[in-house]
């Protein structure tokens, strides 16, 4: 043959759809998306397009910034968060994938998945399957990973423990294999990340890595994914009921496939959906109980048709009236007529007629899980929680404040709050909470806003469902 490879592509369009042109002028002035952008956003907005699969491509300035917060923001601030938290507690981290944590492994396996699959997309010249890898993968690591983890990066008082290190270890571990395989479709951004994590003289003259070097976990990683899910289910249903994310919950009941494997990952669970305690039951064990979940039969008129005639019209009535039933032996009758397998589909749902927020008294909400199984959620709010959660966003306005007032992530402050007689109680119960999460050494609150005046270094903010606090604080 003439060649070995062959790369198709589409046309490239300008922001009025007609082909891209230089009397026309129908495009971003490329001057200006290098000195915005940088070159690696123009780079990833061709290589990942429809494009490189044959597809036309329409050049506008909101793709390519697209591109920018898909790939280049998630990389780099994955390599600023190591940076700051790495080079706070003084720690060196070192190549490894021999970390413990669950968390750690799990990322290590996607990891190898994410070398292989790149390695094999890329050897193919299949570039734009090498970029949804990548995105994929970074929305996993920051998403995911990091956010989960951020707490053990924080070595408290230059301490830093077993965790702490391994955590660190794998970050950096991450983060320099990514470089590594993203550095044909990120050269700019991959050269500058790598060389700041290593040392050493280019990206681009380092070796390709070894996916066999990482961990294999399959277990984990399908725990971990049901994991996910089950955490992204449960906060489109806090979303739906208006349950502000730092408003801790009483429970959590998590009814699964697998769900053995899906205990032992519990706590990450409680932490990220911000309950109490989870209760984790296997599907087939919960089928006899009410939880705002009943099945739902629904009879394939094509499929059953032929075989049943005029009879498939009683067996989709009796579908609709609830008269059907399920033998011991698995065999499903509706309206009186037995079904075979494939002329009807039996599903887990949550239960319409309990008016959308579940069973009983209202304070209990239910979804259904892809994949099958569902959750329960005990939505009522003590005072006790409200108090937590009024706290909680307490020191999400105070961290604000740190930010804005330029400090560093380990400076030590003194803390000043005021508000209602609701912020006042929510501090004393979670004195301790607030005092360590925003490193105040001195603290004190009042019931009464204007305790603080309003001016130059008071910030103003609103917690909970809507009490006003002001907050002053300054560098020990």
């Amino acid at each position: 043959p003439a060649f070995q490879s062959c790369v198709s592509h589409g046309i490239v369009l300008g922001n009025d759809g007609m082909k891209m042109s230089k009397s026309l002028r129908n495009y971003p002035d490329v001057r200006e998306v290098f000195d915005r952008d940088g070159a690696d956003a123009m780079r990833w907005f061709l290589m990942s397009s429809p494009i490189l699969r044959g597809g036309n491509l329409i050049v506008t300035e909101e793709h390519i910034r697209g591109g920018v917060r898909q790939a280049l923001i998630p990389l780099w601030n994955s390599w600023y968060f190591f940076s700051l938290y790495a080079n706070a507690a003084g720690y060196e981290a070192t190549w490894s994938t021999e970390s413990t944590d669950q968390l750690d492994r799990y990322i290590l396996a996607k990891l190898g998945d994410y070398v292989r699959g790149s390695e094999q997309a890329q050897d193919v010249y299949d570039i734009a399957k090498a970029c949804d890898l990548t995105r994929d993968f970074l929305e996993l690591l920051t998403n995911w990973y990091i956010r989960r983890n951020r707490d053990r990066f924080w070595a408290a008082d230059g301490t830093v423990s077993e965790s702490t290190r391994m955590g660190f270890d794998t970050l950096f571990t991450v983060l320099e294999t990514v470089c590594r395989v993203a550095a044909p479709l990120l050269p700019l951004v991959t050269e500058e990340v790598w060389r700041g994590l290593t040392g050493e003289r280019s990206v681009h003259l380092s070796d390709w890595p070894d996916a066999d070097l990482f961990p294999t976990d399959a277990k984990l990683v399908e725990a971990m994914d049901r994991v996910q899910s089950v955490c992204s289910t449960v906060s489109a249903l806090r979303k739906a009921q208006g349950l502000r994310v730092r408003q801790p919950l009483g429970g959590l009941t998590l009814v699964t496939p697998s769900a053995d494997l899906v205990a032992g990952l519990s706590s990450i669970v409680r932490d990220e959906l911000n309950v109490k305690e989870v209760t984790v039951v296997d599907v087939d064990q919960a089928a006899d109980t009410d939880f705002g979940i009943v099945q739902r039969l629904t009879v394939n008129a094509r499929a059953a048709g032929p075989r049943l005639g005029r009879d498939v019209q009683q067996a989709i009535k009796g579908s609709k009236s609830g008269d059907w039933s399920v033998a011991e032996d698995g065999t499903v009758t509706s309206g009186g007529i037995t079904l075979q397998e494939g002329e009807y589909a039996l599903e887990t749902v949550v239960d319409d007629r309990a008016g959308g927020d579940g069973p009983g008294d209202g304070t209990q909400l239910t979804a259904v899980l892809p994949g099958g199984g569902f959750v329960v959620l005990d939505a009522t709010v003590t005072p006790e929680l409200a108090r937590e959660g009024l706290a909680r966003d307490l020191v999400r306005a105070v961290q604000q404040a740190r930010k804005d007032a330029g400090l560093e992530v380990s400076d030590r402050i003194s803390l000043t709050v005021t508000g209602s007689e609701a912020v006042l109680d929510a501090t004393i119960a979670h004195r301790d909470l607030i005092v360590a999460e925003t490193l105040a050494t001195q603290f004190g609150s009042s019931g009464s806003i204007d305790d603080l005046p309003a001016g130059d270094g008071v910030t103003e903010a609103t917690v909970g469902a809507d009490e006003r606090v002001r907050i002053k604080l300054a560098r020990i």
